[in-house]
């Protein structure tokens, strides 16, 4: 009798997963759904909305002198622009800047904190610049932006000699948050809970060593079946054992 041999390795039959997942397809929604649900609850329900407000400043330099240096630009080189911007970024998150603005917008905020709400952006590599400021309040971020806009010319005046900045839009309420977005974090729910269910479907099944059938037998062992076991049961065997089944054993005495 030949047997196959074992060299330690497992075949996956990628059809037979394919089938076992299909199988088990109402599990697979069960845990999509859900997941997905779990997914939007928490992020509807328990994670803080958060509202952006923005503000767009024209900053034109016709020449500029920083400390005993000094250089002409020209206002339509995106380079120039580039490093005008990064200059400006770090002036606008100084320590003195923010505090500043702490001071006459009235927040309660460490500069730090402030900080980590504030970011600066070119628009289009042009030397207009986005100030965008992100809070859980919305009326609070158009007030730091709008400070922003009222602290930082005079700033960058002070430290940049001959620059000029001007505001070309001021901050308006957010009407809509930024974040989260729960029609996204729904979708991730849904995918965690599709790998999750399919990933255990395939373990438990991979890790099922039970004869199945007898081709099974055959495929993992090489064995010829010399005879099955029918099933008794006579809903699953058509009933064709149903009459042997029901009638008992005349020959037999109790």
């Amino acid at each position: 009798m030949d047997k196959k041999i074992d060299t330690g390795e497992t075949e996956i039959d990628l059809l037979h997963l394919l089938s076992v997942l299909l199988k088990r397809s109402w599990i697979i929604i069960i845990c999509v759904v859900l997941a997905g649900a779990i997914g939007f609850c928490y992020s509807a329900f328990f994670i803080p909305a958060k509202y952006q407000a923005r503000a767009l400043m024209y900053v034109n330099n016709s020449s500029i002198s920083i400390g005993s240096t000094s250089f002409s630009i020209s206002s339509s080189e995106i380079s120039a622009a580039r490093s005008l911007l990064s200059l400006y970024v770090v002036i606008l998150k100084s320590r003195t800047t923010l505090e500043r603005v702490i001071a006459e917008s009235g927040v309660s905020y460490t500069t730090d904190q402030l900080s980590s709400m504030i970011s600066a952006n070119s628009v289009s590599n042009t030397e207009v610049f986005e100030i965008v400021c992100t809070s859980t309040d919305p009326e609070e971020a158009r007030l730091i932006v709008n400070t922003i806009t009222e602290v930082l010319p005079d700033r960058i005046y002070e430290i940049v000699n001959g620059s000029s900045v001007r505001v070309v839009d001021d901050a308006v309420t957010p009407k809509r948050k930024s974040s989260p977005s729960n029609v996204r974090n729904a979708g991730i729910g849904m995918l965690i809970g599709f790998v999750l269910s399919a990933g255990a479907i395939i373990v438990l099944d991979l890790l099922d060593n039970s004869i199945r059938d007898e081709n099974y037998l055959l495929e993992t062992y090489d064995i010829p079946v010399l005879a099955a076991v029918p099933d008794m049961d006579s809903k699953k065997s058509g009933g064709y054992y149903k009459d042997y089944a029901a009638k008992p054993n005349k020959n037999v005495k109790a």
